[in-house]
């Protein structure tokens, strides 16, 4: 019985190479005169001359000269610039003292170490009286957070957990130099 199958198998693989190779003689047996014709017509026409090369006018030299009244020295700014000078700046500038004990006196925990972007919120947990914030850091470490815990580079201090995001208060110094506040929040990242 095996024998009997396998001699089934031997001949289909047969009839699946013979119809292979008819296929691939009709592809090798096609007419080609039509393309024989088509390159000898392209062949006899006559060749044409190809353009000659258009000459290269050498380079001149141009000095620009503001010289006429009136006219407008294109490398002077038309604008004026404001440049601040940072050693006159109070370095404190907009830093309430509330600001600056956070700052400056307070322990640093460890998912400031973590741009607030890189960090993701993944769910909550509660008991009886909190509600806690589940935060995975970039090295898949998983944190439990609350109220009052930091987040982030920028002094985030977490003001409100709700089951589908944070809500953060940043310490930042803006484009001037000055301190101030500002809000932002981290929302539940569903993969």
């Amino acid at each position: 019985m095996w024998y009997a199958g396998n001699h089934y198998m031997e001949k289909a693989h047969l009839f699946l190479l013979m119809g292979i190779l008819l296929v691939l003689c009709g592809c090798v047996t096609s007419d080609m005169s039509e393309l024989e014709r088509e390159v000898e017509q392209i062949l006899t026409r006559p060749g044409g001359r190809i353009a000659p090369i258009p000459a290269i006018e050498p380079y001149e030299a141009y000095t620009y000269q503001s010289g006429k009244e009136g006219a407008r020295d294109p490398f002077q700014l038309f604008y004026e610039k404001v440049k601040l000078d940072l050693a006159e700046q109070d370095e404190d500038e907009g830093l309430t003292e509330a600001m600056e004990r956070e700052i400056k006196y307070r322990n640093r925990e460890e998912l400031e170490s973590y741009e607030l972007d890189s960090l993701r919120m993944v769910g909550t947990l509660e008991d009886s009286d909190d509600l806690w914030g589940i935060i995975r850091d970039p090295d898949g470490t998983v944190h439990r957070v609350k109220v009052g815990n930091y987040l982030g580079r920028n002094i985030g201090k977490i003001l409100n957990i709700y089951e589908d995001r944070i809500e953060l208060r940043e310490i930042i110094k803006n484009n001037d130099g000055r301190w101030e506040e500002r809000p932002a929040a981290m929302a539940l990242y569903e993969e």
